[in-house]
C-alpha cells in the first residue's frame, strides 16, 4: 500500500484517463459544450454545480475552461463520464476535490444527464474515482454530501461502500437557501473492491 504524501497533489494536476468498464472517465474537451448545454436545462445541475442556468456557448465554454484550471491550480480532478464505446460524448461529471487535503481528505460530486440516470453508471463511475483515489493517491478519508431527498444518490453512494456519517443540518446553500446534507465517508483502510 503506497504512503499519503502532500507533494502527490502539487499544481499542476494531470487528470488521467479512467477505463472502468462500461465507462471511461476523462479529462473535459471543448468538444463536451453539448453536454454541459444539456445539463444547463437540467431542474437540478446547474443548482449544485457551476454550469450555467443560462446556457450560451460563450458560458459553456468558461465552464469547460474552469474545469482545467481547477487542475492546474491543484484544487482537484474534474472528469467527464462517457460510455468506453462513445468517448467523446459526455454523459455527465465526477470530481475529486482536494480543498481539504491537508488533512487527508477529500470529496467527491457526481452529477449525469437525465437520459443516463438510473443504469447504475453514477456507482460505477464513483467506484472509479475512489479507486484512483485510493490506489494511485493515497488520500486516507474520502467523503460527499448528498441531500435528504436524493435517495438514489445515497444508494450510489452506499453501493461503492460509503457510508453515512452525520446530517448536517444547513450545511450547503443551493437556490438562496440553505439545505441539509448527509455526510458520506469512505476510509481508504475500510475499502473493500
Amino acid at each position: 500500500m503506497s504512503s499519503f504524501h502532500l507533494s502527490t497533489f502539487d499544481p499542476p494536476l494531470e487528470v488521467p484517463e479512467l477505463v472502468i468498464d462500461p465507462l471511461v472517465l476523462r479529462p473535459f474537451a471543448l468538444g463536451d459544450l453539448a453536454m454541459v448545454g444539456a445539463a444547463a436545462v437540467d431542474p437540478y445541475i446547474p443548482s449544485i454545480t457551476s454550469i450555467p442556468a443560462r446556457y450560451n456557448p460563450a458560458e459553456g465554454r468558461a465552464f469547460i475552461e474552469r474545469q482545467h484550471d481547477r487542475s492546474a491550480d491543484g484544487h482537484g480532478y474534474p472528469f467527464v463520464i462517457a460510455r468506453a464505446e462513445a468517448p467523446t460524448q459526455g454523459l455527465g461529471a465526477i470530481g475529486l476535490w482536494l480543498r481539504e487535503i491537508e488533512s487527508g481528505r477529500a470529496s467527491i460530486g457526481y452529477w449525469l444527464l437525465s437520459e443516463a440516470r438510473g443504469q447504475h453508471l453514477a456507482a460505477v463511475a464513483l467506484g472509479g474515482v475512489v479507486r484512483f483515489a485510493f490506489d494511485v493517491l493515497a488520500i486516507p478519508r474520502l467523503h460527499l454530501f448528498i441531500e435528504p431527498w436524493n435517495i438514489a444518490s445515497q444508494c450510489t453512494a452506499e453501493s461503492v461502500g460509503f457510508t453515512q456519517e452525520a446530517l448536517l443540518r444547513g450545511w450547503e446553500r443551493i437556490e438562496d437557501e440553505q439545505r441539509d446534507a448527509y455526510s458520506y465517508v469512505l476510509l481508504r483502510t475500510d475499502f473493500r473492491p
